[in-house]
Order: structure tokens, then sequence, then C-alpha cells
């Protein structure tokens, strides 16, 4: 690494050195916005932190915040910090029963409500007696106003300090496979990643003029935390601007018009789908191929999708089809792949100018160790590392390996340059009748490349053999009414297992192609707030229809 400051020393500086420089931008709705610059952000989560402690708040009380993406999540974040507490953020699409595990779970003692789509039905999870702070753009309630509170309190001054060993936040995984965990994180582990995020970039990219970054994905989750929310705090002058709303998504992009976009595999694909809507796949390609022409079409395709500014593109939090990372950079977007996790605070591996092949999530950045298991287990040990999991002890044992290299629990290759291919998870994999083993991420890649499969899940434990269920595309849905669609979609997933079954060996190959009778969704308990699919929850329920798919033998079957 190459700094030991911490990160409340890096905010400080920034504090000083860029006062005036305008730091986040939220949408307030009707177009307009609200700048804030250093100073204003700080002043306001130094009020707050006065009235925190002011409220008897004692060090190590954590604090919860129930909010989607705004300015106040910073100040929030860092006025629980200043007033010596520890954040606890909450997916803000959770559902009562969740909100309920995570603030009792933590033993919050006051949380912060901001601006959220389903608050009435997240509030029954909320204790009565749980005194609450409201955000700006919470929704209409009784409780404790920002501005109120910060209009009436005096700042607490100077350079507070935590101990490095001190938990700066806890952040609860999204519970793919089960009830999340809290994993802690000491300020030790996310001053050093953000150190070494923030070195990572300038040796990349280099000293930028401007850098302009949207926040979007879930703040609650470590990817944006880190990457976003600890490397802008740390190296102070990037400017953050945040999204109002789904539907005005398209114009929140063209406003930030961001120099560094960062993203989710499925988000990448809808944003592709969504292209393809508009022109087939097949004609693009061939403008894409003739000079001159080529690069005008490219270019105002990403004009069209709002990233035509962006100089650094990064996609991670799951896997990511490398067919579709060559689609980007076809267009020019030279889109890389990184990997981490909650555990390592999102600092793990990030692909470079010089090695960033599709497939690979990269080299290990700067401090970073990794090794493979014999079974093929990675396993890192990172400056970002995690001190444990929260009031689940019995957990850290496992977690560790006796040299303290954490176990992921994802399986991996890594090439002669160094390069990680993570090939599934092991948890993942499952054996059929068999007594073949079958990795279902890879295969999932395969399926999702596909212009007609929004997403996909590959299964069948215990069967003959596997099978896939998809996601329909988006634009395609509405059309599946009509017969004549309807039967050439399915004449087209049957050439896609064909093609897929050509790519894979025997034992892997798919039995059939089932479509899903709803698309899957954060609402509808299919997707993580992080988007990745919950397997368990989509297997159980078709479980009381995969023995009659396989009994009928037919390749492709509707849900």
């Amino acid at each position: 690494m190459t700094s030991e400051r911490s990160i409340l020393d890096a905010i400080y500086d920034n504090e000083a050195q860029r006062a005036r420089q305008v730091f986040l931008t939220q949408p307030v709705g009707g177009g307009k916005v609200i700048d804030y610059t250093w100073a204003q952000m700080m002043d306001q989560a130094r009020r707050m932190a006065r009235h925190l402690q002011d409220r008897g708040l004692q060090p190590g009380d954590r604090i919860a915040m129930l909010s989607k993406n705004c300015a106040h999540f910073f100040m929030a974040e860092l006025a629980i910090w200043m007033a010596g507490g520890t954040t606890v953020a909450i997916f803000p699409t959770e559902t009562a029963e969740t909100v309920r595990y995570v603030l009792e779970h933590s033993e919050a003692s006051l949380l912060f409500v901001g601006k959220l789509d389903t608050w009435p039905l997240q509030e029954p999870g909320v204790s009565r007696d749980l005194p609450r702070i409201a955000f700006p753009l919470a929704p209409a309630n009784p409780f404790d106003k920002w501005d109120e509170i910060v209009a009436r309190t005096e700042p607490l001054p100077g350079r507070i300090q935590r101990n490095p060993d001190d938990l700066a936040m806890i952040i609860y995984t999204s519970g793919s496979t089960g009830q999340p965990k809290g994993v802690m994180l000491p300020f030790r582990s996310i001053s050093a990643a953000a150190d070494g995020m923030v070195s990572y970039l300038k040796a990349t990219y280099g000293e930028e003029k401007e850098t302009r970054l949207i926040s979007y994905l879930p703040l609650a989750h470590s990817f944006e935390r880190a990457w976003i929310l600890a490397a802008s705090l740390y190296d102070g002058s990037a400017h953050i601007f945040f999204a109002e709303a789904v539907d005005t998504f398209l114009e929140d992009l063209k406003r930030a018009r961001p120099t560094t976009f960062i993203s989710v595999p499925r988000l990448w694909l809808k944003f592709q789908q969504g292209v393809f809507a508009k022109m087939p796949p097949e004609k693009l390609d061939r403008l894409l191929g003739i000079p001159i022409i080529g690069k005008l079409v490219a270019r105002k395709v990403l004009k069209g999708l709002g990233l035509d500014k962006v100089r650094h593109a990064a996609s991670g939090s799951a896997p990511i089809p490398a067919e579709l990372i060559q689609w980007y950079r076809k267009l020019g977007l030279n889109l890389f792949e990184g990997y981490g996790m909650t555990e390592d605070f999102a600092y793990s591996h990030s692909s470079t100018k010089d090695r960033n092949a599709p497939g690979f999530v990269g080299v290990p950045l700067p401090g970073v160790q990794v090794k493979l298991a014999d079974d093929g287990e990675i396993l890192i040990k990172s400056p970002g590392q995690f001190s444990g999991y929260y009031r689940q002890p019995e957990l850290n044992a496992q977690a560790f390996t006796a040299d303290g290299f954490f176990r992921t629990g994802d399986k991996g290759e890594r090439d002669a340059s160094g390069l990680l291919k993570v090939t599934g998870r092991v948890k993942e994999i499952f054996k059929t009748s068999k007594g073949e083993y079958v990795a279902p991420a890879p295969i999932e890649n395969l399926l999702n490349t596909h212009p007609m499969v929004e997403l996909s899940l590959v299964s069948g434990m215990g069967q003959a053999a596997a099978y896939a269920m998809v996601v329909l595309a988006e634009d395609l849905r509405p059309r599946l009414k009509d017969e004549a669609v309807r039967s050439h979609v399915q004449e087209k997933l049957a050439r896609l297992l064909e093609d897929v079954n050509r790519e894979l060996p025997a034992h892997q190959r798919l039995k059939m192609i089932v479509v899903a009778n709803e698309p899957w969704s954060i609402e509808n308990g299919f997707l993580t707030p992080t988007m990745k699919i919950r397997r368990n929850r989509i297997e159980s329920a078709v479980a009381f229809a995969v023995d009659q798919w396989y009994a009928t033998g037919t390749t492709v079957h509707w849900a």
C-alpha cells in the first residue's frame, strides 16, 4: 500500500483543501438538483455528529440507515463515524422481515430513514421504540427531521479520530443463500482498501482533470460503498451524482455524463438488450464492421446509453460473460471486470490496461495475496479484510485458513500471467444422479449472451442431466401472446440449447430449457438487492414441476 493515512484524515484534508469544490449533486424532483460542496457536506455531518453525541450515543453504538442512494447517506455515514458510532446500512428494497432481523441482530440504537419506494411495507419491521431521524427526501413521516436538527445544532469541531481497530461499519450480506451475515469492517480495513483503490485507479488511468461518477447501485452493498463512497471520500477529487428514480435514470446519466461508470452484469446485459430492441444485433454487428461508419455508429450507441464520456468502465459483484465484455469493447468502451467480496470490502482483484482478458477478473490489487486451495477454492488475504462476523463467532473459524487466508467459497483458475478466472461457487456446484458434477455459472454465462435471454439458472441436482431456466428479454415478453412469436421463440431456444451443449462436456450438457412464467426481480424475492439470482428460492418455486418436465422428454418447456 502507498500510505497508512486513515480515511478520516483524508476526509479532513479534503474538507480543508477542497472547501468550495462541489462534491455531491442531489436531484430533488422536477429536474432540479442541489449541489453540496465539501464544506457544506462536512458542516451538515458535523452538526449531526454533535446531535448524536447529545442524544447519548456511546462509542461503538450501531446506527442504522435505510435509504436509497442520496447525498445524506454520505453525510450520515460521516456523522456516525465522527460521533463515535458504527454504521449499519440496510438495502432499501428489503422486506419488513429482513429489516427487523438486521435492526435486532445489529442491536441498532437509532435509524436514519431516507429516500424509499416501499416504506409503508417496511415500517412494520421497525420497533416502535427505536428512535428515527428522517433524511430530507424521506417519505412523509412524523420523525425528527434532518434539516431541523442541523439548523439548531452547533457543529462538532476538530479532526475527530477513531482507533484503527474500531468498527467503521457492519455490512449485512444480501442473503443469496440464506439469512444475511453481519460483516465487521474496522477503520483500518476501509482506510487501507480506499487507499489501494485510489492508487490503482491513478496507476491505471493516470491523473484525470475531472472525474464524474453516478451512484445508483445500493450503497448498502460493499461494491458501491467501497469504490464510490470510500474511494471518493479518500481521494476527494470526484464529483458524485445521484439517480432520482428508475424511470429517470437515462436523464440522470446524461446529467452526470460519468467519466467512470461501475455496474453489475445484469445491468450491462439490460443496456445491451435495450440497444438490440432498437437495432437487431446482426445489423449492428454489420455496421460496426464498416470503416468510419462503424465508429460513428458505436459513438451514437454509447451516447444513447449516456456512456459516451466514460473512460473507465467496470463490472463487478457477479461473473459477466466474456462475450458481453467483447461487445462493449467493440463499441469503444473498454469494459474491465473486477472481483471482490463484502469480507474484503470489495478489494481483491481488478483488470488493468495491460492485463484484462475477457473472462478473467484481473490480477491482485496492491497488497492483496491470493492462492488456490487443492479443490480450486480461491483464498484471499486483503488489506480490506474484515474482522469477523458480528455475533456469529462460530462462523469465523470456518471462514479462514490456518495461515489467515479468507475462504471465498468461489472456485477459480489462474493463468501463467496471474490473471484470475472465477469458475463458479463451491456450494453451487451440484451432482447429477450419474455422480457427475455440474458448475452452473459458466453454463449460465453461455446462455446469458443470447439476445433473447435476460437471466438464467442452471439446476438439476439428483437428475440424470442438468436443465436451464431462463427469463426472456423484457422487450420480447409482451409479444408471447402471439402464437407465431411464441413458436419462433421456442425454435430459437431449441437451437440455443444445441449451441450451448456443443460447447459443454457430455456430463454438463443440458436436458432442456424452461421459460420462467414471470420475470425474476428484487420485489418478488428471486433476486437479491444486488441483482444476483436467489437459487434456493427459484428452485423451491418450481420444484413441484421438475419431474414432470423431465418425464415429457421435450427440450423446451413453458413454466
